[in-house]
């Protein structure tokens, strides 16, 4: 009898959990106070959303009651009111670390989840911790988290007796959702007990299952809402002063302005005018030996808030938007270049997105650049001559994305690219498909992308994936195979760097679902990946690797990986020369990390790697290491340093005509060489409350190649010695960035920036292996640029300044 009042018990719990939670709102007239005191009387009549079940590390286990954690939810025509209460039994041991905006830092966690659509799909979060900060994000099964969208919206968190408070108002312009008269939002809250590093939700996320969005409970009560109009408007001004050594010290004033219009309660206008990108953070340069561009991260808020449509397919690269110019001005013997714009000047661009009530996505962006010339100087009579680098251009994207069955989508998407008189254009359309069964334990996902180059020589491409894999379970597989013809081009708009092949690969998993006797978290992966050339059949890539992730009981992470090529390849890619390639000897490498529990005031990542190949001397090895301090709830600072050295790489150097060897004329020069990395960076950050943060960041990079012999590849894929060239093609390349910073938001989506940063890079041919005289270089050189700046941007609500006048 016990045992069968057990397993009913048992039957019931799991029953329970795979039911959606509902939650009834109710509406108020009642002016609410965000203060984190729910203090309102309306607040004791609503129901209450509580049984909060562990998400991880123990999926499934209730939290305890000294844990327990109730809310409430009201609303208005403006906005929703989300009134929290999370119970602790010793509240002076609440982790509380000060960040910055959208940094969690150490500190308990409390987050809504909204999807005002309730198909599964895509959630609005937002996340308050104990120390009154906000994080938000768009968070989609596909795309995971994006973090870069931010919202504008009001809470209070407060530590008492019992615990900590949250009250939290977020504006039906935050959200999304259609026009219908009874709403019905799927929800879901979250909770985090940093110290105790256990996540809890209210409507239980089985982790069985590879979907988060789709197990939300149920918003009901929202009735005959009146949403205001969504006219948001960000005015900004700017002053930066630009010195050094090279040029006088010059002052610019900038002002601009950013507009979000909702077009309706599910589709929004986000337009920038006259843009400023001054304070963006700089990109992290390296010594880049290979065949391939150094991709870049966006940084730009425009191009990274709410762009999660946009990146269907993975066809667009937004930095090539203000990029590098297209093309290098051509200039006689007799002239010299004297300037280049290294990127493009962006003039304007908007961006539409949001979704239909029958699940039909659709998202817009169009951006348009200046035109742009280099000034060139005849030596012989000293006159000056323009030339375009980059004409008029205009991008643009169009995306249609239908969601159907709450867990599935088919995309189309479109990227193109004008280019105003005889320079080259751009256009790529893709069909994209993510289907999943009902339960969500098989997944089919693919695309079919075609490209048409408009050029001296018109060209069109294709490329094509299919994957299927199991997403269910502890253990789960996967298997799939993409091709790619010669011509297909996407770099206009996108990146790509390997055409011409076809590949076939699979993978299979193992992971706990709940902790074992030494592991919170425990995964096991073993991936095989082959690549080959679609002409020849070689192959061009062979690659087995193993992998182990875990997380201990006592919250270290540790991992190891082992990665091994066994066999030759050939790589068409690195000669720089179209049907040649050069042999790659078989590899194996391996790696370990380890990362110390954050939620001390100590901690370390250290990260050793080694590689050998099946070739005398030729092998690579190096390693991270990272410690950081917690000084109090306020200060903090990180350094990381990273060491990396290859011996006996065999690389591209150069490509001369050849009139000694009358088979091969043009000769193919390779190098046999050392490379060693050095990299060094440091952070801090100084909060003074949630809104004022004080930063400070800075790197210093420095990369070098020294060539010890010159090699010639044969038209069999062989390095032979070659003599005769001596050219010096040694490398060098270091910098420096310093970034020193003030933000303070000093209203709702309104925020003053005081930044300080300087920075310096040298290319050089002789190598100065003298560490500390290449720093010195770099501080005193002409090269050191300084910027002082100070940017204010304002938030502007057009309903309260309608209301003022």
């Amino acid at each position: 009898m016990k045992n069968q009042l057990l397993f009913c018990s048992l039957l019931l719990s799991v029953f329970g959990y795979s039911q959606k939670k509902i939650l009834q709102t109710k509406f108020t007239s009642e002016k609410i106070e965000v203060d984190g005191k729910l203090d309102e009387a309306i607040w004791q009549s609503v129901p209450i959303a509580t049984d909060f079940i562990m998400f991880d590390p123990d999926n499934g286990k209730k939290i305890p009651e000294n844990k327990k954690t109730e809310i409430r939810v009201l609303y208005d025509n403006d906005a929703i009111y989300i009134g929290a209460v999370m119970y602790d039994e010793n509240p002076e041991k609440i982790l509380k670390e000060i960040t910055q905006r959208d940094s969690f830092g150490t500190s308990d966690l409390f987050g809504v989840f909204i999807n005002g659509f309730n198909d599964g799909q895509q959630d609005f979060q937002f996340f308050v911790n104990a120390a009154d900060g906000q994080a938000d994000c768009i968070t989609t099964d596909t795309n995971g988290e994006d973090y870069s969208w931010d919202a504008v919206w009001k809470s209070k968190a407060v530590i008492t007796d019992k615990g900590w408070v949250v009250e939290m108002r977020i504006p039906y312009a935050a959200l999304r959702f259609s026009g219908e008269n009874k709403q019905t939002w799927g929800l879901n809250f979250f909770r985090e007990i940093k110290r105790d590093r256990q996540k809890y939700t209210w409507n239980f996320i089985d982790s069985k299952l590879g979907t988060f969005t789709q197990q939300t409970g149920i918003l009901e009560g929202i009735e005959n809402i009146k949403p205001p109009t969504r006219l948001f408007l960000l005015p900004y001004s700017s002053f930066y002063v630009n010195a050094n050594n090279r040029q006088k010290t010059n002052g610019t004033l900038k002002g601009g302005l950013d507009i979000k219009y909702g077009i309706n309660d599910a589709f929004t206008l986000d337009m920038i005018l006259v843009p400023d990108f001054g304070q963006t953070k700089y990109d992290d340069q390296i010594l880049n030996l290979g065949p391939f561009e150094q991709q870049f991260n966006e940084n730009r808020p425009f191009f990274t808030e709410g762009t999660d449509l946009f990146s269907k397919g993975n066809l667009v690269y937004s930095r090539r938007i203000g990029g590098i110019p297209t093309k290098y001005p051509e200039t006689e013997s007799n002239e010299e270049i004297i300037d280049n714009p290294a990127n493009i000047n962006l003039i304007n661009a908007l961006k539409i997105s949001g979704r239909t009530k029958n699940g039909l996505g659709v998202g817009i962006l169009n951006a348009v650049t200046e035109k742009t010339a280099a000034i060139i100087r005849n030596n012989d009579t000293q006159q000056v001559r323009k030339e375009i680098v980059e004409p008029l251009v205009n991008y643009s994207v169009l995306v249609l994305d239908q969601r159907f069955r709450k867990n599935s989508s088919i995309s189309f998407v479109n990227t193109n690219v004008t280019r105003n008189g005889n320079f080259r254009d751009g256009n790529v359309s893709a069909l994209v498909w993510d289907l999943n069964t009902k339960k969500n334990t098989y997944s089919l996902s693919g695309d079919f992308k075609y490209s048409y180059i408009n050029a001296i020589e018109d060209k069109k491409g294709i490329n094509s994936q299919l994957n299927f894999s199991e997403t269910s379970g502890k253990f789960r597989y996967g298997i799939g195979a993409d091709i790619t013809t010669k011509d297909f081009d996407n770099n206009d708009l996108g990146i790509n760097f390997e055409t011409n092949y076809y590949s076939i690969y699979g993978n299979t998993s193992y992971r706990i679902l709940n902790p074992s006797k030494y592991f919170n978290s425990f995964n096991a992966r073993l991936n095989a990946y082959s690549q080959f050339q679609k002409e020849t059949g070689k192959i061009q890539t062979g690659n087995i690797n193993f992998q182990i992730n875990s997380n201990t009981k006592k919250n270290n992470y540790f991992g190891i990986g082992i990665d091994a090529n066994p066999i030759e390849t050939y790589d068409y890619y690195e000669s720089r020369t179209a049907d040649r390639y050069v042999i790659i000897p078989a590899k194996i490498s391996g790696f370990i990390y380890i990362s110390s529990n954050y939620n001390k005031s100590f901690a370390f990542d250290f990260n050793p790697s080694y590689a050998v190949y099946n070739e005398t001397g030729r092998n690579s090895y190096g390693f991270s290491v990272g410690p950081r301090y917690r000084f109090n709830d306020k200060l903090s600072m990180n350094y990381n340093f990273n060491f990396f050295r290859q011996n006996n790489n065999k690389g591209f150097i150069d490509s001369i005509d050849d009139d000694l060897n009358e088979s091969t004329p043009n000769s193919i020069i390779f190098a046999n060489r050392n490379v060693i990395t050095y990299s060094n960076s440091f952070s801090g950050k100084y909060s003074l409350n949630s809104q004022m943060t004080f930063n400070i960041s800075l790197r210093y990079y420095w990369s070098f190649a020294e060539n010890s012999n010159v090699l010639s590849l044969e038209q069999n894929g062989t390095l032979t010695d070659y003599t005769g060239y001596t050219t010096n093609k040694n490398s060098s390349f270091y910098s420096w960035n310093t970034d020193l910073s003030y933000s303070w938001w000093f209203a709702p989506g309104s925020q003053l920036s005081i930044l300080y940063r300087n920075n310096a890079g040298a290319f050089e041919r002789n190598i100065n292996k003298d560490f500390r005289n290449n720093v010195t270089n770099l501080l005193t050189n002409d090269a050191l640029n300084h910027v002082f700046s100070i940017s204010v941007r304002y938030f502007i609500d057009y309903n309260q300044v309608k209301n003022k006048f």
